[in-house]
């Protein structure tokens, strides 16, 4: 059974009160469906009255897969909008090549999903109907050989088009900023502060001119140089060479900004990787130059020069110098990375510069050497997908050639995505208690447990006017289902009446999920969900009226609530408000969670980054360290005797009994 919205003209209502997200939507829709088959989750049915989460945590926000934009970089698919330009492609002479193409549709549908899985990591999710370019031409992600749903479609034995996976673009730290303004005012900048005698009396000579035909590029530089303090002018530029293009220029010419300039550029002695990210940015705006497919970073200084290829191996490039030095004073040294496209495209989206022009692919042939062989192709039930309409009826998405519909990727099993604005815009589906009674009703319905709020809290702000989650509570007890619940609020127990008779009759339980009882804390990472204790304090009301109730401690964050003083308060708080139940799960960063996570940590947490590089490569930290949380909890609950074999006592053991590992859903 799958959620499929009905036609309808949706319903508007603005959310209030303290702690809803600002400017909140609640859309009314009718679905056709209600129960949802899930797949790989540890459960096999759910219930979401509500797509869209107002509770608007750090760590569960909206993303999807990188659509490579018309000025090199790469943009969420939720994110782009109709009349953006993106790259597509035509068929030219023997090779397809790269085109900018506009954008001229864009929306959203809820259908079944697959994952597919690319030998080198490459990772896309689309439904079945969908197609992708191969070296066989294009095909659906499925189909048959015989009967109605005949049709080319992929398998182990095909190879996609492409580059494969973008590279995740830098986080513009202070380092990356050092290193940028590094890379840029050596490669091209004028800075000069000496003294000198003149007419008998001693006098000083400080100047910073950095000219550029670049508005982004120069505003950037003036920006980070502003955020260090160091104030400079704009102006016009007339001292260059006759150009087609106006020169603007920024200056300074006071002894303290000079000299804090020269500070800011200083060798350091152990620059981290995002200081090398930034600097060679800025080499490549000021000096780089990209052409004919090839790549080059040039000067005429070897120190400049060992930087460069010190920062190109650190990074994993590989690269060749060419020198030319006849009929010139000093040596030509030019670095140039190897690898064609794939790793031209990877340079330019890992280090993130400033002039787009310099990262056009227009006419560029799609030939790559990347390992972009089918390695799987897997169903993970009904997902929400974004389609877009191109020009060229295609565009690059995470670095394969994807005809139009293609479906936005996220975290799989946080079925997040259903609209833009996660947080703001809500919909509500208001025939819902409705239309499951009629599924419950069926003859084909076994009566098997119901999971609510796996991807977004039942007991949000809207369920407060709706009434949804206790209708389909009370439409469960009426037809002898067991539920089970997972919230993040204490409204939870407006409904403990309909609970406690689910309890004793077919099973109920409720999971609160915390990633904190610290209230200070908790309000950095979940801006709009209820302080800890209060949920506490919700989940006690529910086991003294025999409802079994516990807690899911996810995600635990690393650095910041990882430690066992931090995770001990927990399960002590737990222990003390009657939790039956406690399991703990170190945070995922997949592709959707990974850029709203760093930039919450470079807001908040700018010393933690190093790390979160270092645990997160790819979207699970190291077996070891998810083992480590997982042992320390199980030994902070031995010490303080906190005893899960409780649950068994409740009255629902089908439901307890599952022993079925917590999951960091979209709600956490």
């Amino acid at each position: 059974m799958s959620e499929v919205p009905q036609a309808s003209t949706p319903r508007l209502f603005r959310a209030t009160g303290r702690r809803i997200t600002p400017h909140a939507e609640w859309v009314e829709i009718n679905v056709k469906s209600v129960i949802n088959r899930v797949q790989g989750m540890g459960f096999d049915w759910s219930i979401n009255p509500y797509r869209g989460c107002a509770h608007n945590c750090c760590y569960c926000m909206s993303g999807d897969t990188p659509i490579l934009i018309g000025d090199g970089t790469t943009r969420p698919l939720q994110d782009v909008r109709t009349g953006d330009v993106i790259y597509g492609t035509l068929l030219n002479g023997r090779y397809r090549r790269y085109v900018k193409t506009p954008v001229m549709a864009h929306w959203s549908v809820e259908k079944p999903a697959y994952r597919i899985s690319l030998n080198d990591g490459t990772e896309l999710i689309a439904s079945g109907d969908h197609r992708l370019l191969t070296d066989r031409g294009w095909k659906f992600v499925t189909g048959t050989e015989q009967g109605c749903n005949r049709r080319p479609h992929l398998t182990t034995g095909n190879k996609l088009i492409g580059v494969g996976a973008f590279a995740k673009p830098p986080y513009k730290d202070t380092d990356y900023r050092r290193g940028y303004l590094c890379g840029m005012i050596r490669g091209d900048a004028y800075l000069a502060s000496y003294s000198y005698f003149r007419e008998g009396r001693k006098s000083h000579y400080n100047r910073f001119r950095l000219a550029l035909t670049n508005g982004e590029a120069l505003g950037r530089v003036q920006g980070y140089l502003q955020g260090f303090s160091v104030p400079t002018t704009r102006h016009p530029f007339h001292g260059g060479p006759a150009s087609t293009m106006p020169l603007h220029a920024i200056y300074a010419s006071a002894r303290g900004p000079v000299e804090d300039i020269q500070r800011i550029i200083g060798w350091p002695s152990t620059p981290p990787l995002n200081w090398y990210k930034g600097f060679l940015a800025g080499i490549f705006d000021a000096e780089g130059s990209y052409s004919q497919g090839i790549l080059r970073l040039t000067n005429t200084d070897p120190i400049l020069i060992d930087w460069i290829t010190w920062g190109l191996r650190l990074l994993g490039f590989t690269f060749a110098v060419e020198s030319r030095s006849k009929g010139r004073p000093r040596p030509l040294h030019s670095v140039r990375p190897l690898g064609g496209l794939r790793e031209n495209l990877r340079f330019f989206h890992t280090i993130g510069p400033a002039i787009d022009r310099k990262c056009n692919i227009i006419g560029t042939a799609l030939k790559s050497d990347a390992p972009l062989g089918v390695a799987a192709i897997e169903p993970i039930g009904v997902r929400d997908l974004f389609d877009i309409t191109t020009g060229t009826g295609d565009f690059i998405a995470n670095g394969v050639v994807s005809h139009n519909c293609f479906a936005r990727v996220t975290h799989w099993y946080l079925d997040q995505d259903g609209v833009n604005d996660w947080s703001s815009r809500i919909f509500v589906k208001v025939n819902a208690p409705e239309v499951l009674r009629r599924e419950l009703a069926r003859p084909s319905w076994r009566r098997e447990e119901v999971n609510i709020g796996t991807a977004t809290d039942p007991y949000q702000a809207a369920e407060g006017k709706y009434r949804l989650t206790r209708q389909i509570l009370e439409a469960l007890r009426d037809f002898d289902t067991p539920a089970a619940l997972i919230t993040k609020s204490a409204m939870v127990v407006r409904d403990k009446d309909v609970l406690a008779q689910l309890a004793r009759g077919p099973g109920a339980a409720v999971c609160f999920s915390f990633t904190t009882v610290d209230d200070e804390i908790a309000r950095e990472v979940e801006p709009d969900v209820p302080p800890p204790m209060r949920r506490m304090e919700a989940m006690r009301a529910l086991t003294d009226a025999g409802i079994s109730a516990g807690v899911i401690l996810a995600p635990v964050l690393p650095g910041i609530t990882d430690n066992e003083e931090h995770l001990t308060r927990v399960v002590q708080a737990a222990k003390n408000h009657g939790a039956q139940f406690l399991s703990a799960n170190l945070l995922h960063l997949g592709d959707v969670v990974r850029q709203a996570y760093f930039q919450y940590l470079e807001k908040s947490h700018p010393d933690l980054i190093p790390e979160y590089e270092r645990l997160y490569p790819k979207r699970y930290a190291p077996r070891a360290d998810q083992q480590r949380i997982h042992d320390m909890v199980k030994a902070i609950k031995s010490r303080l005797n906190f005893d899960s074999s409780r649950a068994a006592s409740t009255g629902r053991p089908h439901i307890e009994n599952k022993n079925v590992e917590p999951t960091q859903l979209s709600l956490l």
